[in-house]
């Protein structure tokens, strides 16, 4: 076979192959939305990728690291760490980054994608944690946390590292959490919420207004306790 061909094959190859991981991500995001982590089966992912099960093996190493891989992809899709980045990396007011951080949250939980395999995945694994979400914690959440955490530690004047950031972070995710998880029972059972009668703006206003009053009070408590250098 002459060199050119040769170069050719290897590149079809390489295209097929990338096709083929592309396709079982895919088909796996979609298994493991619709039965969850332990009765999702490799055989069942290629048969909806059209490949043989073999296939989850070579090209992810198991159906175990295909789930991490279709978990940091979900959350990924969910929300960007570019898209956060562009909205807390500007020259502005930290209160304006924390709205702008929490008015993305709100249209991602809001969008209808609840009935879309990353929603489903990701909210699977809030409800039953599995032990692989290393690569979604290292690739994904990691550094979403640290534009959080750094904005956050601005608002209340401490660093980012300071335990009451962890503290207020959790207060401020927690909503757009339960709204992610069960917004449809929700909205059953506090109809204001709803999309109907509340925008994504209005709600991640009463967001915003709520949880800058908590940070308000949590930066008077930090300004009040004297820090362990300064009680040395």
């Amino acid at each position: 076979m002459a060199r050119g061909s040769r170069r050719t094959a290897r590149s079809r190859d390489r295209q097929d192959g990338a096709a083929t991981r592309t396709s079982l991500l895919e088909a796996g995001g979609a298994v493991f939305a619709e039965f969850g982590f332990d009765r999702a089966t490799a055989k069942e992912i290629a048969l909806r990728a059209g490949t043989n099960a073999a296939a989850v093996n070579y090209h992810f190493g198991g159906i175990e690291a295909l789930y991490e891989d279709v978990l940091a992809e979900a959350h990924h899709r969910l929300m960007s760490y570019d898209v956060l980045v562009r909205a807390v990396s500007a020259d502005i007011d930290p209160k304006e980054k924390l709205r702008r951080f929490i008015g993305l949250l709100v249209k991602v939980v809001r969008t209808g994608n609840e009935n879309s395999w990353p929603a489903k995945v990701i909210v699977r694994e809030l409800i039953a944690p599995t032990p692989h979400i290393d690569k979604l914690r290292r690739e994904e959440i990691e550094p979403k946390k640290a534009l959080l955490f750094d904005v956050i530690g601005q608002i209340i004047g401490v660093a980012p590292d300071h335990p009451l950031v962890a503290q207020a972070a959790l207060s401020t995710m927690a909503p757009c959490f339960m709204l992610l998880v069960a917004e449809k029972r929700l909205t059953e059972i506090i109809p204001p919420l709803g999309r109907q009668t509340t925008t994504d703006e209005e709600l991640a206003d009463r967001l915003v207004r709520f949880t800058l009053g908590g940070l308000a009070q949590l930066a008077l408590s930090a300004q009040a306790t004297p820090s362990r250098d300064q009680s040395d």
